[in-house]
């Protein structure tokens, strides 16, 4: 039978035993060497959150309010919405003409509400310098931007449109018209001057111009306007040296019962010197009827309606401003678009 062979380390022994000699300690086997787990993956960092869009609706935030805290907030802001709306509910009152107060409350509450207002300082005459006021600040604006060299928009003849008659009374009857004069006064000469119309057709040359017309009742019209250019009628009857306003006045103008009620109002003569100052002659390419200010009468686009004075009878140059029958009345004095 074939004997099955003995392992290497097992000869070894017995040859040391044999030999007299210790024997060889066996090599530790090699412990096995335990696999490592993969590291995981680091997990990808989230997303930045998009910035919000500047006029996007902002996200709703819940916020809790004791009670005792919303129950002052609530009585807080009714006080306070009652004070503002009596405060405003004042300064309105204040600023409204005796007139109109008249018409909106009877006596007792008209008399209640002026003698609160009185109380806390809102007099009439307060009321008064602080329209002055405000109406000061606005004609120092529209002054200040004026330019001669900027024009007012102009139209074709197709876009005329229907001109009022808007004189502030009656019309007046067409009687004054044949014996009608401009007299002019202040003149450089220190003399003065009565011109009849053929006087000045004969010593004048026409200009035309549409442009529109603005009346501070709201409403405007585009007018085809024919007449002298103003500046040339400074040129011919200048002014006296120092002089800075031309005071414009109408006698025959009337009010509404149809009694004498001469109209006057101020033009600097910056704005009489641009170029689309009219003293007009002709409406439509027709001379003016009475009903728009025959035979002569003021156009200034660049200025509100009632400056455009109608049926001219007297012209005075001044160096100080002049009265303004609007002006008088609570209107601004510049009127300047």
């Amino acid at each position: 039978m074939d004997t099955p062979e003995r392992p290497a380390e097992a000869e070894a022994e017995a040859a040391a035993e044999n030999e007299g000699m210790p024997a060889k300690a066996p090599t530790p086997a090699a412990e096995p060497v335990a696999e490592r787990a993969p590291e995981p993956e680091p997990e990808p960092a989230p997303p930045a959150p998009a910035k919000p869009h500047p006029l996007s609706e902002r996200a709703d935030v819940i916020e809790s309010v004791p009670r005792i805290a919303l129950d002052a907030r609530t009585r807080r802001d009714f006080l306070l919405f009652a004070a503002g709306t009596l405060a405003t509910t004042l300064g309105a009152w204040w600023l409204l003409p005796d007139r109109t107060r008249g018409r909106l409350l009877p006596k007792p509450g008209h008399d209640a509400l002026d003698t609160i207002a009185a109380r806390v300082g809102l007099t009439r005459e307060r009321r008064e310098a602080t329209l002055n006021g405000a109406l000061t600040f606005d004609d120092d604006v529209a002054e200040a931007l004026y330019s001669r060299d900027r024009r007012v928009r102009t139209y074709s003849r197709t876009d005329v449109t229907r001109l009022r008659n808007n004189y502030n009374g009656r019309t007046p009857g067409p009687e004054y018209v044949p014996g009608w004069r401009l007299r002019v006064t202040g003149l450089a000469n220190g003399a003065s001057a009565e011109l009849a119309l053929s006087d000045l057709a004969g010593k004048f040359t026409l200009h035309e111009q549409v442009t529109r017309l603005v009346c501070v009742e709201g409403w405007s019209a585009v007018a085809w306007w024919g007449g002298i250019r103003f500046a040339d009628f400074l040129a011919a009857f200048p002014p006296a040296p120092g002089a800075r306003w031309a005071a414009m006045r109408s006698a025959v103008n009337l009010d509404g019962r149809g009694n004498p009620d001469p109209y006057y109002v101020s033009i600097d003569l910056e704005t009489a010197r641009h170029p689309q100052a009219l003293l007009a002659t002709h409406l439509g390419g027709q001379p003016l009827t009475v009903a728009h200010g025959a035979p002569l009468r003021l156009v200034v686009p660049m200025k509100l309606g009632l400056k455009n004075i109608k049926a001219l009878t007297e012209l005075e140059y001044r160096t100080e401003e002049p009265r303004d029958y609007w002006g008088e009345r609570g209107y601004s004095r510049y009127d300047g678009l």
